[in-house]
Parts: C-alpha cells; structure tokens; sequence
C-alpha cells in the first residue's frame, strides 16, 4: 500500500499471525514482528452488547479469516524478540463504512510496522458482525444506512473505548494518536476531543462540514473544535465531491477561530478514498499516499514518540524577515 514502506512477510507462531519485517542479517535480534489479536469489549451506548464475532464463510482468506472469527477490537502489535517490556505510543485506526476491509488492516499494519500499537473498532458492532462490507452497491447502501442509524454516543464510545484499550496495555507508553479514512477520518477528529489524544490525521472525514454524523443528522464535531487540545492533520483531494469547496473552507475557517493547531492539505486532482488500495473504483493514488502516509509518520513521530515536556506557554514570535 505504502511503496517506502518496509516489506512484510506473515508467518504463523503459537496460533497468532505475525508479520516479519525485513532486516540485515546484523539486526537479527532486533527485527520487528506483528502480532495479531482481539479484544472484546462491552459496550452501552447503542444497547447492551459487544463488538460481535465474524462470520468466517464471508471471509476471502485465511489471514483476514484468522483475524476476524475472533471478538473484539483488532490490535496489531509491534514486537521486537528479546525485549518484552518495549513500550510503544498507541493509534486508533478508524475504518471507512465498509468496516475493518483489506485496506484498511494494511493501512494498520503499516502505522504498527513502525512502532504504533493500533486498534481498529468495528464501527457497526450493533448492526452486524465484525467482518467487512464488500466494496459494491448493497455493502455501500448498508454502510451509509448504519452511519446514520449509529447514536453519536456510541461512536464516541467506541473511540473512548479504543483509546482506553490501548492504555490498558502494560506495553503502551501512554501517548495516543488516532486516523482514519472518509467516515474514519471524522471519527478519528471527534475522538480527538478526548483530552488523552495527542495527535490525529484525518483522511478525506466526510460529514463534519455538513454536521450529518449519527442518528438524526445533528452532530456536535464543528461545534466542539475547541475541546481537540491535541494536533490536528485534514487531509482531502481537491476532487473529493463528497466534502464540497464550500465544506472543506468551513472546516479549516473554523478550525483557525478555535485556535485549534492542524495543518491542512488539499491535493490537486485527487478524489475522495485516493489512500485505498483496493482498485474496483479506480480511485487509488499510490505516490500521492506515499506522500500523506510521511505526513502522518511525521506528525505521530513528534507527538507521540518524543517527550516534549510541558509548554512553555510563550507566544511564537515570527520575524519578518526574508
């Protein structure tokens, strides 16, 4: 998915999946691996339950079959052999309407690879099992139906769900991120309002301009900006008609009068889901998400793997000077 990215083979130990990452015969203690697991978790907010077991007929192969007949939250796992007590910052990864698909645990295995532990909730656990939608019309009208089913609390449960998993992890150094893409991105800015998110990349977040997230089409995201004390990164193509001109400049206009810090990206001649690797709609753009995927590591590698310390407070000063 990512061409810079480091190549990674799957190999099979102790009945988990794990992925090897290549290295030189001199670093052979140090390679990383990914291990591959579930947790299950309850939920209330859309009615008693939890994120509910796949059915593994619907699965294409037997990686996607082994990770998802299991319950829970997916977590992929960095790992280097000899050194149990590493600690590593943790990422929630929130998926586009068809659920956790191919692409998307790719995407995470790309964030793991280079030292995120990341979860990724199933967003429709309510309506349906954690398994994907297929990328054709019925999973589409299935996927936009839920997304205006789902209560906005639930959502928000989940993202406080996932970030709360992620802390339980004696391996987890305590620093949070959060990204996603198209209705993943905009779960990814709201659970950025959970003061324990340091950082979020929202990929092409559908429905914050038009505030349309969630049962009864009136949700609060826009409204909110100034509770996100972590930063910010949007991410959209300049041919994504599903966040219009008009919407994208609301988003950053009101982002700017929250004082909210983010950076903002508009690509020329990309559409909307260009970081999908899957090809059926001929949207995927490898060399643009090259570039977006560095973006991410940059913004995830100064918050989440430095220690920064407090702020000090001062305003910047901007000389004006050439």
């Amino acid at each position: 998915m990512y061409p810079s990215s480091p190549i990674f083979a799957t190999i099979h130990d102790g009945g988990e999946l794990l992925h090897r990452k290549g290295s030189s015969k001199q670093n052979q203690s140090l390679k990383m691996l990914i291990k591959e697991s579930y947790k299950d978790v309850a939920t209330k907010a859309g009615g008693p339950g939890t994120i509910r077991k796949a059915d593994p007929s619907s699965l294409a192969s037997t990686a996607d079959h082994r990770l998802s007949t299991r319950q829970g939250i997916f977590i992929f796992h960095p790992s280097i052999a000899g050194y149990p007590h590493a600690k590593f910052p943790g990422v929630v990864v929130f998926s586009e309407i068809y659920q956790v698909t191919g692409p998307v645990q790719r995407f995470a295995r790309q964030i793991a690879g280079q030292g995120y532990i990341v979860a990724a909730p199933s967003s429709y656990h309510e309506f349906t099992g954690p398994e994907p939608l297929a990328y054709d019309g019925p999973g589409t009208d299935a996927g936009n139906e839920w997304k205006i089913t789902k209560l906005l609390s639930a959502y928000d449960e989940d993202a406080e769900l996932s970030v709360s998993t992620l802390l339980s992890l004696k391996t987890c150094s305590g620093k949070i991120g959060a990204t996603g893409m198209c209705l993943g991105g905009h779960l990814a800015y709201r659970c950025a309002l959970d003061q324990r998110v340091q950082a979020a990349v929202c990929f092409f977040a559908t429905d914050i301009h038009s505030h349309s997230l969630g049962k009864g089409k009136q949700d609060d995201s826009l409204l909110r900006a100034k509770d996100i004390k972590g930063e910010l990164v949007l991410i959209f193509g300049k041919s994504d008609n599903h966040v219009p001109p008009e919407g994208r400049d609301l988003i950053r206009s009101t982002l700017h009068k929250a004082g909210v810090d983010f950076s903002f990206y508009e690509v020329f001649g990309a559409q909307h889901a260009f970081i999908r690797d899957e090809l059926s709609k001929g949207r995927y753009d490898p060399a643009v998400t090259k570039v977006c995927f560095e973006m991410l590591l940059e913004v995830f590698s100064r918050r989440l793997k430095l220690d920064l310390g407090a702020p000090s407070g001062e305003d910047l000063v901007v000389e004006d000077v050439c």
